[in-house]
């Protein structure tokens, strides 16, 4: 049993949805992983070197016999007509490389992010089962030619996988009217990378209400200066990569710190006495379930978001606060500090959204895998290991990267 994987991010980076699925997938299948890196899907801009310089120190150290990593080599004109014919050219050894790992219809193809060379490869492994996992919807984060030529590509993706994962119901909802077999897999957690939660001290004197991620075009600027002008007394504490211009009239109670590595960012999350997500609703956070809803929950801290993507389907549930506009800041953020969360509660959060709770509804059956081979018709399907023998999925070291977004080469984000 082998998973061939293109992924949406670099093994490098730190370990989120794509290093957590092929994780999974070895320990209930045994399977071998050829993971290969993203490449640049649109045409380069300026930010793309500052992305570059910010990523210069990632490194994920883990160290795993069952995956061998691929960098594909391409030119960045993917959008361009024709590009499949240059780009081919430079592909030869990988696909020689992905043939011989994937023996015929004792593999799976999983997509994390749609592409020319994914395409090429779903069609020249016609012996494997095909997944495409969902995490964006990719096309928003495009513009012009290169949002058209991404669109046509998954389109074309969806169409031809055998079945489709999606991170949010907005996902779910787009692929199950384009007629694909779809599955929806919310995100998750690294339960075991947290540390213990013993209960949150009472927060006394000046509060941080804090925001670990990446601050770029869907952050709501505007949403955060009322916050930090609604509360004078406290501190709006911002820590991460900034990619936009930053307004000139933020108020002095609004610290931005730089990105910091995973272990660090999770210390800084419990300084605060408020978690916070506040972005704009727009077809780049209309499909978006943010996984720092679950990192500020699994340190039982109340979150504070703007009502966008998954997010808005949280109204009502434990320890959330949706804000509609600016005008009811004041009262959210009141409520949010009188919130009290239990040991017990957090820790039944943390179960039932870890990432190997998330990945047990997916019965890997599902995948039937056609072992017919030149000595006979056989055939054999995946067998889902009961919870009881799950194995746990393999530590994933984290890197000194920023958390709480997923940067690939053209800078998409799974927020």
């Amino acid at each position: 049993m082998r998973l061939v994987y293109l992924s949406p991010v670099r093994w490098a980076s730190f370990a989120q949805r794509p290093h957590k699925f092929v994780s999974w997938f070895h320990h209930n299948t045994g399977a071998d992983v050829l993971w290969i890196d993203p490449y640049p899907t649109r045409f380069p801009t300026l930010s793309d070197f500052q992305r570059m310089r910010d990523r210069s120190e990632e490194q994920n150290e883990a160290n795993l016999n069952w995956v061998t990593v691929i960098k594909p080599s391409v030119l960045p004109v993917e959008p361009l007509p024709g590009s499949a014919l240059l780009n081919a050219m430079m592909w030869g050894p990988l696909l020689r490389t992905i043939d011989e790992f994937a023996r015929p219809g004792k593999c799976v193809l999983g997509i994390g992010k749609p592409s020319v060379l994914a395409l090429a490869i779903l069609k020249r492994l016609t012996g494997c089962q095909s997944v495409y996992d969902a995490m964006d919807d990719f096309p928003a984060f495009y513009s012009g030619l290169s949002r058209w030529a991404m669109c046509r590509r998954e389109a074309q993706l969806a169409r031809k996988v055998d079945s489709v994962l999606v991170s949010s119901s907005a996902l779910e909802g787009k692929w199950r009217r384009a007629g694909a077999n779809v599955q929806l897999v919310l995100n998750g957690l690294d339960a075991e990378g947290v540390p213990a939660f013993a209960g949150r001290p009472v927060a006394k004197g000046r509060k941080v209400l804090g925001y670990v991620g990446t601050i770029a075009a869907w952050f709501d600027w505007e949403w955060v200066i009322a916050l930090a002008k609604s509360r004078p007394l406290d501190e709006v504490r911002l820590i991460g990569p900034v990619f936009c211009s930053l307004p000139a009239d933020l108020p002095q109670n609004v610290r931005i710190l730089p990105a910091c590595n995973h272990r660090e960012a999770l210390a800084a999350m419990q300084q605060f006495a408020v978690g916070l997500i506040p972005f704009k609703k727009n077809d780049l956070t209309d499909s978006v379930d943010p996984i720092k809803y679950y990192e500020y929950r699994a340190f039982g801290l109340p979150v504070i978001a703007t009502a966008f993507g998954e997010m808005a389907l949280r109204d009502g549930e434990t320890g959330v606060f949706l804000s509609e506009g600016v005008e009811d800041i004041a009262h959210l953020v009141d409520a949010a500090l009188e919130h009290k969360t239990s040991v017990e509660v957090v820790q039944q959060f943390r179960t039932a959204n870890a990432w190997t709770s998330r990945f047990s509804v997916l019965n890997p059956a599902q995948w039937k895998l056609d072992l017919a081979s030149s000595h006979g018709d056989t055939h054999e399907r995946l067998q889902p290991v009961p919870s009881s023998q799950t194995s746990q999925p393999a530590q994933l070291s984290q890197p000194p990267h920023s958390l709480q977004l997923r940067q690939d080469d053209d800078g998409g984000v799974g927020m």
